[in-house]
């Protein structure tokens, strides 16, 4: 069952530069994007900086409005149609982890006042003394110790703070916890870490997670689906162990080729007649709706109808396998 379903979400942003600027111009950051998470899922969205997989994530929790589509919540409830008491109720069932807990986490606060200044105000707020034991609960379930609730955030470390913004998360019991870049800014070794907390925490209390990030190896690990996204579209979407093995969007095939350093298997089916390198040129910001497709001004299979036409996100190879791409496959 589905325990969240987005279909054909779009936003853009004013083009701010400056007080003589042109008047009706825009960043166009996510262009059509359709996804489900089922109830006990991580599904991962996946790409380089600027794809708008992070303003997908804040168009799930209200902290952007969304254009146009629909954020169907369970039963169908439209989430982005929600005001008032109905959108607070929500908020409390999708919980958002941020990327950079050193700014997330106000320093002027105790831990107890991190982790409790949202739930104070829920409908499920139980009182100061029994706040108290819970908090103390999920900081030791997130790997900390209860008498930590009166130190100050400062006074931990990157990956102790990432625990205490998990804590937070975790506080209200949600149902989908939107995980940000939760390891990009940490060492390697604490990445590991946080990630096995993580999935303990799913087997533990039956969360469905939607986990942003930009490494497409740590993503495959981790997720149970991955949609890879590019310049506000997803172009593909797979299993993830379908995804490793089996990629068929140039885009996607290039992503692991950046991270696999030769540790990894490349993809079948390779890029032929591609560089030898990477990925040519940068994310270019969407100043328009594109016509074609969206990776074709980077990709080496690009053929004027990339140009002209923009592909259909269509089944390739298992049912659960999706591609938005002309020649993929070949």
């Amino acid at each position: 069952m589905a325990l969240i379903t987005v279909e054909n979400l779009k936003k853009r942003f004013n083009l701010e530069a400056g007080f003589f600027a042109a008047a009706g111009r825009y960043v166009y950051a996510v262009n059509g994007v359709s996804f489900s998470i089922a109830e006990h899922e991580t599904y991962g969205l996946v790409g380089e900086s600027g794809c708008g997989k992070t303003t997908t994530a804040r168009m799930l929790v209200r902290f952007y409005e969304s254009d146009a589509g629909s954020i169907r919540y369970r039963d169908g409830i439209d989430a982005a149609k929600l005001r008032g008491a109905a959108l607070k109720r929500y908020r409390e069932r999708v919980k958002y982890v941020f990327q950079d807990p050193a700014r997330s986490l106000d320093p002027r606060m105790s831990v107890y006042e991190v982790l409790t200044s949202g739930y104070r105000w829920s409908s499920s707020w139980p009182g100061h003394s029994t706040a108290r034991r819970e908090a103390a609960a999920i900081l030791e379930e997130t790997g900390l110790s209860g008498e930590d609730l009166e130190r100050r955030p400062a006074e931990f470390s990157g990956g102790q703070r990432q625990r205490i913004s998990i804590a937070r998360g975790l506080l209200m019991k949600p149902e989908l916890l939107i995980c940000d870049e939760v390891v990009s800014a940490l060492d390697v070794s604490i990445q590991g870490q946080i990630l096995n907390l993580l999935l303990d925490i799913k087997e533990r209390r039956g969360l469905s997670f939607l986990f942003i990030a930009h490494d497409l190896k740590a993503a495959s690990w981790f997720c149970d689906r991955i949609g890879v996204m590019y310049r506000g579209e997803l172009v593909e979407e797979a299993a993830a162990e379908d995804l490793y093995l089996k990629a068929r969007h140039p885009y996607t095939k290039l992503l692991f080729r950046a991270v696999s350093g030769g540790a990894a298997p490349v993809p079948e089916g390779g890029l032929q007649g591609g560089p030898e390198g990477g990925l040519r040129g940068e994310v270019k910001t969407a100043l328009a709706e594109i016509p074609g497709c969206a990776f074709a001004e980077r990709c080496p299979l690009a053929e004027e109808r990339c140009r002209r036409e923009k592909p259909e996100f269509r089944a390739a190879g298992p049912a659960a396998h999706r591609v938005r791409c002309f020649r993929a496959g070949e």
